[in-house]
């Protein structure tokens, strides 16, 4: 939001240095993100005088230039070479000095002593285009006889010169979305530094509305009063619609609002003002002479003020005549009923929207003007009529004509004043230090609301309309240290704690050794947005997408739910860093994902009992091993890579894989895969995501992915005790069997049976080869595993072992149809 400081200066008396307007402004919380200095006429005309030309004749080698002598005060006479055909001694004109910047749009060149064909050039007389006065280049500007010789040509013309802060504004602080509202808080700072009542708030006085004779009978109504808790407006006649006077042009252009013409342009003005929005209607395009707020069937079209015809939402707020729509209600105009050169009457109209209401409608709509932007924050019921009689009497100023009917005014709920009981004790608390109850009430007066009934201990404050974030007395201790300056707060000597013993595991703890242990392994953390697009649940199937958690009021299409899986996001974070010449990731990302409960349905207001949240840490690789390296050939990342680093998170927690069955997947979203499952669920799912998927976010590399049901590993975790073991004193003697299998045969149904066979001598079994192809009988797959054995109590025996490998031998041919190959 833009605040010009020369438009602030009319309702303060201050003359500041802007960096310290600019640092007061931010410690009440109205954060200045930028001071820029703005000017009238670009460059301020600075180096451009007022000069009178002495003598002029044609160049001696070119037909077209003229050699003139220029005046330009002080007895300085400077030889200017001028191409312009009007060019005649004794023309008052303007004249552009060597060292003068000169603009044209976003390019500017300087104005340098030169010489042409020949003669010596020490400036440049202007036309108005070179200078930014008109648009005009078929001669220089020759100005009256009365111009004075010598005078600054920013002096002659008036050039305005002003500083504009832009204020990031929270979307509490309606109150102050206006040039009345940022004084107010400027003022109550300054009046607290200083100590004393030193500035006052001078608000422009309305006119005094009577309408003149004859009248305009508008018949207003209200259909929809909780979109729109009041509604005024009256008739303007025998205006003339035209250019703004320059003063309004330039308050409007120093805040980034191109004029319109001069009607449109008062509405605007008084917007900035006052933080009230306003509309024009053209009264020759209300139809049966009737204004109506209400919504209309869903997708009736609508042509707004920018040409686009639009379908609208049954919960849009429409002003309507008897006929047609004619205005987006808080948000944007339409084409038929805007004010334009024919326009000589007019409809004002001054509303109160509700800031739900409006902010659905923009959202939909994907419209963001002046008027939403305040409407979303939460407008002022009560300053309804003072910014249409403010606007009315503007218009009357600007445009001539008359007030033409009285005032409609439909406010059937007026709003009651909130009443905060604030104890001076309890800002204390608050503050963390003492402030004297005068402080408070000087504070409080200041930004405009009303004290009484004060005893001993505290105040009764009726809090203004305009003001719609304060409701409690937390909310009025805010107000109070906004101007009292969170700077002014003491920092304690010691700080007060209680130590509390925490029942294990510390989640937190173990999140970050995990995620240490990750980076360590090259992984980059992720945190994408919970918020993410419908779409990704319709990939997830039929199952998901009922579950899907809504945005009620979604900011866009690609943001209206919350997410049901971390996968999409990362897969985003790949093609986004692909995209940008980074195709090798390790990433992982923790965090919540969100469902409705099994008998939720979407759209459901049953409470939080109706949704769920599940924490999950999800890992990513892809692209090469390692970095190009001139030792080492690249080799892509692979699914053994992933699975060790699943392993070692398990590892990390202090958890054993092996208690946990494995078996492969069948998932739509993997060409294949594993997953660690115990009696209650499923704990970890790992590897190749589905080319589909991956082709679908234009991922050009394979990706390996894994999901963890981090919580459940936590709870795993904190059950189960890591123990020391000894070395073992005896060594351990290896075997190894090439075993011909069926190929639905999983290595992990051979490793369950090799381990409930012989479990006291086996120690470690692996799988180091799988072959299929020549000599293996079709359907049938080779695996070539090792058996490492180890008896705590002594040495094994061949006798020992070569019983153990039969057992085993025995029990894989029984068990799985094994032989040997």
């Amino acid at each position: 939001m833009k605040i010009s400081y020369n438009w602030l200066k009319q309702y303060l008396a201050v003359d500041l240095d802007p960096l310290g307007v600019a640092e007061l402004l931010t410690s009440t919380g109205l954060e200045v993100e930028e001071v820029i200095e703005w000017e009238s006429i670009k460059g301020g005309l600075k180096g451009v005088v007022i000069g009178e030309v002495i003598s002029c004749h044609k160049h001696p080698d070119a037909d077209k230039l003229s050699v003139t002598t220029v005046s330009i005060g002080n007895g300085i006479v400077l030889p200017i070479v001028c191409g312009a055909p009007n060019v005649a001694a004794g023309q008052k004109v303007v004249v552009a000095t060597p060292g003068t910047k000169i603009y044209k749009g976003n390019e500017s060149f300087e104005i340098k002593k030169v010489k042409i064909r020949g003669e010596v050039s020490e400036g440049m007389i202007c036309a108005e285009d070179e200078v930014g006065l008109g648009t005009s280049h078929d001669g220089i500007m020759v100005l009256p006889d009365s111009a004075e010789t010598g005078m600054n040509a920013s002096e002659y013309f008036g050039v305005e010169i002003d500083i504009v802060f832009e204020i990031g504004l929270t979307p509490n602080r309606s109150d102050a979305a206006s040039h009345i509202g940022v004084a107010r808080d400027l003022m109550a700072a300054l009046n607290f530094r200083a100590g004393e009542k030193k500035f006052n708030l001078s608000i422009p006085n309305p006119i005094a509305v009577e309408p003149s004779q004859p009248l305009t009978g508008i018949s207003v109504s209200v259909v929809d009063v909780e979109a729109c808790p009041r509604y005024s407006g009256l008739t303007i006649s025998g205006l003339k619609v035209g250019p703004s006077p320059q003063w309004l042009q330039n308050k409007l252009l120093a805040v980034g609002v191109r004029p319109i013409n001069n009607v449109v342009d008062v509405t605007n003005y008084v917007m900035f003002e006052t933080g009230q929005p306003l509309h024009a209607f053209d009264l020759a395009a209300i139809e049966g002479n009737e204004v109506v707020v209400k919504t209309l069937p869903h997708d009736t079209p609508f042509v707004t003020l920018d040409g686009i015809e639009r379908k609208l939402h049954a919960r849009d707020l429409m002003i309507c005549n008897s006929r047609e729509p004619m205005c987006i209600g808080g948000v944007f105009g339409g084409l038929r009923s805007g004010v334009h050169s024919e326009t000589s009457a007019i409809f004002l109209e001054s509303a109160c929207f509700d800031s739900r209401s409006i902010r659905r409608t923009a959202r939909y709509h994907g419209l963001q003007t002046d008027a939403s932007f305040r409407f979303e924050r939460g407008s002022d019921p009560e300053i309804t009529l003072y910014a249409l009689k403010r606007a009315a009497g503007l218009l009357i100023d600007v445009a001539g004509g008359y007030v033409s009917s009285p005032v409609s005014d439909i406010y059937p709920e007026p709003l009651n004043q909130i009443k905060v009981r604030l104890d001076y004790a309890y800002v204390g608390k608050i503050a963390g230090q003492e402030i004297s109850p005068s402080q408070i009430k000087s504070i409080l007066t200041d930004l405009g609301i009303v004290l009484k009934n004060e005893d001993a201990n505290g105040i009764d404050a009726l809090v203004p309309s305009f003001k719609t974030d304060v409701t409690r007395p937390a909310d009025l201790v805010e107000e109070i240290l906004r101007i009292y300056g969170y700077n002014n707060i003491r920092i304690p000597e010691k700080i007060n704690a209680s130590l509390q013993i925490q029942a294990g595991p510390d989640k937190d703890m173990l999140q970050n050794i995990v995620s240490d242990m990750l980076a360590s392994n090259g992984f980059f953390e992720i945190m994408n947005n919970s918020l993410t697009r419908s779409a990704y649940s319709r990939m997830d199937g039929p199952a998901k997408e009922i579950r899907q958690v809504a945005v009620m009021n979604p900011l866009s299409s690609e943001l209206d739910v919350l997410r049901q899986s971390l996968l999409f996001g990362g897969l985003e974070t790949i093609a986004y860093n692909q995209n940008r010449k980074t195709a090798d990731l390790k990433l992982f990302e923790i965090g919540n994902t969100y469902f409705l409960q099994g008998s939720a349905k979407p759209g459901s207001a049953d409470g939080l009992e109706a949704f769920a949240e599940e924490f999950r840490l999800d890992l990513w690789i892809t692209g090469q091993r390692s970095a190009e390296n001139w030792r080492s050939r690249q080799e892509p990342v692979d699914f053994y890579d992933l699975r060790y680093y699943v392993d070692a998170v398990f590892r990390k927690l202090g958890i054993d894989r092996k208690l946990y069955s494995l078996r492969e997947i069948t998932d739509k979203h993997f060409d294949f895969g594993l997953e660690y499952s115990d009696s209650i669920g499923i704990l970890a799912t790992f590897g190749k995501l589905s080319s589909v998927i991956v082709r679908s976010f234009d991922i050009r590399k394979d990706v390996y992915y894994a999901t963890i049901a981090w919580e459940r590993l936590l709870e795993i975790s904190g059950t189960s005790k890591q123990q020391y073991t000894e070395v073992p004193k005896f060594p351990a003697v290896r075997r190894d069997l090439a075993l011909v299998l069926d190929k639905q045969v999983q290595f992990e149904a051979l490793r369950n049976i090799a381990f409930q066979t012989v479990p006291s001598l086996l120690h470690e079994v692996g799988l180091f080869d799988v072959y299929e192809g020549d000599k293996i009988p079709e359907g049938k797959k080779s695996y070539a595993v090792s058996f490492v054995l180890l008896d705590k109590e002594k040495t094994l025996t061949d006798k020992v072992i070569d019983d153990t490998m039969g057992k085993l031998l025995k029990q894989f041919e029984k068990q799985l149809g094994a032989s040997l190959r």
